[in-house]
C-alpha cells in the first residue's frame, strides 16, 4: 500500500506534464485552486499531525522540523532559486542552467514527498493516507511547473515529460528509502514535517497571494476544511 500510494503520487506529477504538453496554452485558473487547496491542506496536515506525531516519536522533532525548513530554504536560494508551483510563461526563453536548477529543486522537495508518506504509513496508516492526499494535491501543480519551465528554456515536449517523469521518480525514491531504513521512519518524520511546512507556506501561500480576489484565498480554508473531513473519515471507516 505505502508504495502504491507514492507511485500514484509520483504519477500526479507525470499527469501535470502532460497536460502541459499536449496543450500548446492551457488556463491555470483550475491550477491556482488547486495549489491553494493543497496549501490549506499541508499546513493543516503538518501542524495537526505531523508536528505532534513526531514530537511523540523523538525528543529532537523540533530540532528535525526547523532542519527541514532551513535546507529546503536554503536549497531553493542556493541552487534552486528559480521556479513556482504553476505553469511558466515567460516572455524570454529561460536558460538551460534555471531549467536545472528548477528540476533539481522540484526532486529534491518531490523525495520528501516520499519520505513523508512513507513514514506515515509506517507509524500509522491514517497518517500515511492523510499525508497522501496532502502531498497529491500538489504534484499536478509540480509536473506543470518542471514541464513548462523545461518548454520556456526550449526543450522539446519529449523532454519536458521526461523532467515530469523524473520529479515524478524522485517521489518513488524517498518512499523506497523509508521503506528499506524503518527505523528512521520518526526522525524522517520530523525532517518531512519542516519541509512540509516550508513546501506549504512558503511556496504555495505566495503563489495565492499573487491572485487577485478572495476565491482563491478562500480555497485555502476549503483545504483545512478537506483536511478535517478526510480524517474524520478515515477514522469513522477504521483506517
Amino acid at each position: 500500500m505505502t508504495l502504491l500510494c507514492v507511485g500514484v503520487a509520483g504519477a500526479g506529477n507525470v499527469l501535470g506534464g502532460l497536460v502541459v504538453t499536449v496543450r500548446q496554452r492551457w488556463d491555470d485558473h483550475l491550477l491556482h485552486y488547486f495549489v491553494a487547496l493543497s496549501a490549506g491542506f499541508m499546513l493543516a496536515a503538518v501542524i495537526l499531525k505531523m508536528i505532534p506525531e513526531s514530537t511523540r516519536l523523538t525528543a529532537f522533532a523540533p530540532v528535525l522540523v526547523l532542519a527541514g525548513y532551513l535546507l529546503i530554504h536554503l536549497f531553493e536560494h542556493t541552487v534552486a532559486p528559480h521556479f513556482h508551483f504553476g505553469e511558466e510563461t515567460h516572455p524570454e526563453r529561460v536558460s538551460h542552467t534555471t531549467a536545472m536548477s528548477a528540476l533539481l529543486g522540484l526532486a529534491v522537495h518531490s523525495l520528501f514527498d516520499g519520505i513523508s508518506i512513507g513514514s506515515g504509513f509506517l507509524i500509522d496508516r491514517t497518517l500515511g493516507f492523510l499525508l497522501f492526499t496532502a502531498i497529491v494535491l500538489h504534484k499536478a501543480p509540480e509536473g506543470f511547473a518542471i514541464a513548462s519551465i523545461v518548454l520556456a528554456a526550449g526543450g522539446s515536449r519529449r523532454r519536458a515529460l521526461v523532467a515530469a517523469g523524473a520529479v515524478g521518480g524522485a517521489s518513488l525514491l524517498g518512499g523506497l528509502a523509508i521503506f528499506v531504513v524503518p527505523a528512521a521512519a520518526g526522525a524522517a518524520l520530523g525532517l518531512s514535517a519542516g519541509v512540509t511546512l516550508y513546501v506549504a507556506a512558503s511556496d504555495l501561500v505566495p503563489e495565492v497571494n499573487r491572485e487577485e480576489g478572495t476565491a482563491t484565498a478562500l480555497t485555502v480554508f476549503a483545504g483545512v476544511v478537506l483536511y478535517w473531513a478526510t480524517e474524520s473519515l478515515l477514522t469513522t471507516l477504521g483506517i
